[in-house]
């Protein structure tokens, strides 16, 4: 369980606080008020976490349920844990709820209703409507659609029918399908229905009424060119200056390849940090983000039950059970904050000059080297830098933005992050009109003092989404 707490993005914790308090009578979850803490607090706070590795953890542990405590003191004096120790007031914990928002499906089958169409037309169209994907494309084949609405038919004849009923029932034709696709094909957004991404660039530039446009004819006619950035084949295809071209490429490019992610319902995502670093006086600080955070106690029942004398033989044995599992889970929790802090505190120090600077001083750091230095196993390492996130005086940033392998430089290793941050900036600033070769970066790296292959560029250009050199060129 501690290793699987140590693991556990902030919102999972949560939610497993939760689940412990419902499968545990002694706990309760109380919102903190704290908007963050002290150094001193986390001392103050139980004192049975105090070990820094997963040995510690382990050697507490008890199957005991009588384990060697005092259990009604505890209980008659209460523990919490989660957040600083001061005066809070319980307050009712309200889940969040989720908006019901709107999203590209809803969009278009709203679109549908209001037009007036045939009946076996509008279920045609309904009937490709729930085979668009995410991306506002046409997922399956007309075929597909046709064998879709045969199983749709056979759901809606009755036995007994009449002859008019029965001729409405009767498959659909492929020009009836293809009539309903282009129905839905009108629909806003713009491209939506879409059996490729060619289609779903004509039928944007149709909406402009662009189709007597060389990028209309350059889409219809030279896609494969295109996609592959060919320019000087669709140069002499279509025998128009390379400056036309480049026109063209820049009035395809202002259209959207995927319109469904206009509306598509995803949920937004908010990161709240677990950890907080401040510049105080002119020195790094790190505090752990108690905001918002619960805070465990015993119940106050537990407490009246013990206080009136009820507490005897099977009740006494079940509550000595549910406390050592309470306990068990609040020093967990604190082994938790108090590893999360240690590893922080290093990282930030050993990438002080990041904070000053900024990525381009980021230092090579690998779990191993953390482990070293806070005499941790790197597997907790891992564990407790995995979906943790730290607020920063340079924004919010993953822990795991900090590590990074490094490449061997004039002056000692060079953090990856460097070498990507260099080539995004020589890529900035190079003639568009011969743009640099991954040969060309490999040399300018060099004239840096950054030793790196080829093929090692090439890797870091694909993962910075940085097209090849010929994709780049503007006439």
């Amino acid at each position: 369980m501690a290793m699987e707490l140590f693991d556990m993005a902030r919102a999972d914790l949560l939610e497993h606080l939760r689940q412990e308090v419902y499968a545990n009578p002694c706990l309760e979850l109380t919102a903190g008020e704290e908007e963050g803490f002290a150094e001193e607090d986390i001392a103050a706070e139980d004192g049975e976490g105090d070990g820094e590795g997963e040995g510690s953890l382990a050697d507490e542990a008890d199957d005991d349920p009588e384990a060697d405590f005092d259990w009604e003191e505890i209980i008659l004096g209460g523990f919490d844990a989660g957040g600083i120790r001061s005066q809070y007031e319980p307050r009712d914990y309200a889940e969040p709820a989720a908006v019901d928002v709107p999203d590209l499906h809803d969009h278009l089958e709203e679109q549908l209703s209001l037009l007036q169409i045939d009946w076996r037309q509008l279920l045609a169209a309904w009937e490709i409507v729930g085979n668009i994907d995410d991306d506002g494309r046409l997922s399956c084949s007309l075929e597909e659609v046709a064998a879709g609405l045969r199983r749709r038919l056979d759901e809606l004849r009755e036995p007994g029918a009449t002859p008019e009923a029965a001729h409405r029932l009767v498959p659909y034709e492929p020009e009836e399908i293809e009539s309903a696709l282009v129905v839905v094909q009108a629909l806003h957004p713009p491209g939506i229905g879409a059996r490729d991404l060619r289609e779903c660039l004509l039928i944007q530039l149709r909406r402009l009424d662009r189709e007597d446009s060389l990028a209309y004819r350059i889409v219809e006619h030279a896609f494969d060119h295109l996609m592959n950035h060919r320019w000087t084949e669709i140069t002499r295809a279509l025998g128009l200056p390379p400056k036309e071209i480049q026109r063209a490429k820049d009035e395809i490019g202002e259209l959207d390849p995927k319109p469904g992610r206009q509306l598509s319902g995803g949920t937004d995502h908010y990161i709240v940090p677990d950890m907080i670093v401040e510049n105080v006086g002119g020195e790094y600080m790190v505090f752990v983000n108690d905001a918002g955070m619960p805070r465990l106690r015993i119940s106050p029942y537990y407490r009246d039950i013990v206080a009136q004398g009820k507490f005897k033989d099977d009740n006494k044995k079940f509550i000595a059970s549910r406390m050592n599992a309470a306990l068990w889970l609040v020093q967990v929790i604190e082994q938790r904050r108090r590893t999360m802090l240690a590893v922080a505190r290093f990282i930030v120090e050993r990438q002080h000059e990041f904070f000053e600077k900024g990525t381009q001083s980021l230092k090579p750091l690998t779990l191993r080297e953390v482990a070293e230095n806070v005499e941790m196993s790197e597997s907790t390492v891992s564990r407790v830098t995995s979906k943790k996130y730290v607020q920063t005086p340079r924004g919010v940033f993953s822990l795991k933005h900090f590590f990074s392998r490094g490449v061997a430089g004039d002056e000692g290793e060079v953090s990856t992050h460097v070498v990507k941050a260099k080539m995004r900036s020589l890529v900035a600033g190079e003639d568009p009109k011969r743009p640099l070769t991954d040969q060309a970066i490999v040399d300018l790296l060099g004239e840096e003092g950054i030793h790196v292959a080829r093929r090692t560029v090439g890797k870091y250009r694909t993962l910075l989404d940085i097209p090849v050199a010929r994709a780049r060129r503007r006439y």
